[in-house]
């Protein structure tokens, strides 16, 4: 039988795969819930019935906006994406209004609220939000994707229906419907059942020759054999091991969060990061480790290292949108070094090692056995698999400018799950800037001004490097004053 995931009519697979399955079923949970989100500010308040129609446009153009999850009712065959017969616009593309005039602040207030709330798993595990009321006659709006959906990387190329490239294009012709399916749990168990039998034969056919290829294979060559065996097993011991002892500071948890994020000019962290021989995301990195070291000192806890996890992406050019294909690299990020060339060379090191290793993706390997366990294992085999303090992810959307419903974006923010950890921060790419979102439990950082402070600091120790730029709270727009405050 053939391990090629069956494709729908858009190109993406059937199928959940096993660390699809993990996710969906951690929406349940607060303490595992994995939803990914955009906040994006425009540049006027585009017009209601063109917004809406361009998200209908969307859900006909890529057929997983209009797919929901049906599991089996025994798990005799993986679950799988349908169309939903009952799928309704309305529930997911919706407005909302902030008292005028409202501020960065309302909105991120807003997408917390959002990003810890459940989804509803019986429908298509996405939402879209037009936010009206800001200030000046802006927009945002907030685009919320269940992680098993995509990761970062395919939802930015699955969301790119969205947006024009200019303000006023030519209006594509009307999609097709997507032709609804009427799939209950019971019938796709039953699918899996009538599978069974040839699944059995192929799977024991499959399993044979594995095992006659591999018997071979040590006949031939033992040595290799046995030392390639144990490389891998070592390599997969690094890979899961924490990297670092974790921060005392940031030990507690909670099911309360806050977000806090800067603005950058790209070239400027681009210039900072050539000068010291490191990419951007080296930069970037250094910079977050900057901001850690400065907020450890001032409250009086400094620690040399703390573990942090950062998403790989493993896709290629051939992968779909959907689904997830990425591996957690475990740094034990330098947050010690005082000196930011050092720093970004100590960060380029420890990616580099780690993008080498044979067991990278070991999670994807573990995760048919994860989707196995009951609901009451899952949160805490997530926490020992994360091992993490911190999260740090880098999404490159668009190089130019992009607009939706004749409104051009002009700043893009990005926030992940706290998946047992104290923060996630993500950089996104986009139009020339780049943003870094701290979304972290106020468990963990209790003095939040300060840390706000902290991560500016930290990333103008790294942008100094280069020059004369500045990293400047989040702001509504190009232009807005240095030291403006998203409050």
């Amino acid at each position: 039988m053939s391990d090629v995931p069956e494709l729908d009519a858009s190109g993406l697979p059937e199928e959940l795969s096993a660390v699809d399955q993990l996710l969906h079923r951690g929406e349940a949970n607060p303490r595992t819930r994995s939803g990914i989100m955009g906040v994006e500010i425009l540049d006027t308040t585009p017009d209601w019935e063109r917004f809406r129609a361009r998200m209908d446009y969307a859900s006909r153009k890529v057929l997983r906006l209009r797919q929901k999850v049906v599991m089996p009712t025994l798990p005799t065959v993986a679950p799988r994406w349908v169309v939903d017969p009952d799928f309704s616009l309305d529930y997911h593309v919706r407005r909302m209004r902030v008292p005028e005039p409202g501020t960065l602040r309302d909105v991120f207030d807003l997408a917390e609220v959002a990003m810890q709330s459940p989804m509803d798993i019986t429908r298509p595990l996405w939402s879209a939000t037009l936010v009206e009321g800001l200030a000046d006659g802006r927009a945002a709006t907030i685009l919320h994707l269940s992680h098993a959906v995509s990761d970062g990387v395919g939802g930015v190329e699955m969301f790119s229906s969205i947006y024009d490239l200019e303000r006023d294009p030519e209006q594509p012709a009307p999609a097709p419907l997507p032709i609804p399916q009427d799939l209950s749990p019971n019938d796709l168990m039953r699918q899996g059942l009538n599978r069974l039998p040839g699944s059995i034969v192929g799977g024991v056919f499959g399993a044979l020759g594995q095992a006659a290829r591999a018997a071979t294979k040590v006949v031939r060559d033992p040595i290799s054999t046995v030392s390639g065996v144990v490389d891998y097993a070592l390599s997969g011991a690094r890979v899961m091991s924490p990297a670092a002892d974790p921060s005392p500071l940031l030990r507690r948890r909670s099911l309360s969060s806050r977000s806090e994020a800067i603005d950058i000019e790209l070239a400027d962290l681009r210039r900072a990061a050539k000068a010291a021989g490191g990419s951007i995301n080296d930069a970037y990195l250094a910079g977050l480790c900057g901001a850690l070291r400065l907020y450890h000192d001032a409250m009086g806890i400094p620690i040399e290292t703390l573990p942090m996890a950062v998403p790989v992406n493993l896709r290629s050019d051939d992968d779909p949108a959907g689904g997830n294909r990425f591996a957690g690299v475990n740094l034990a990020a330098p947050i010690g070094i005082v000196d930011p060339q050092t720093r970004i060379r100590a960060v380029r090191a420890q990616m580099t090692s780690k993008r080498e290793e044979r067991a990278i993706d070991m999670v994807g390997s573990i995760a048919p056995v994860l989707s196995l366990l009951p609901d009451a294992f899952l949160e805490s085999v997530a926490g020992s698999v994360v091992n993490s303090d911190v999260q740090a992810s880098n999404v490159p959307v668009y190089p130019g400018d992009t607009y939706v419903a004749g409104a051009k974006i002009l700043r893009h923010y990005g926030m992940g799950p706290l998946p047992g950890v104290a923060m996630m921060v993500v950089l996104i790419s986009r139009s020339g800037y780049i943003t870094v979102t701290a979304r972290y439990d106020r468990a963990a950082i209790t003095d939040e001004p300060l840390f706000a402070r902290c991560l500016l600091a930290g990333f103008d120790e790294v942008l100094a490097l280069g020059g004369d730029g500045r990293a400047v709270p989040a702001t509504f727009s190009v232009d807005a004053a240095k030291g403006s405050a998203a409050q």
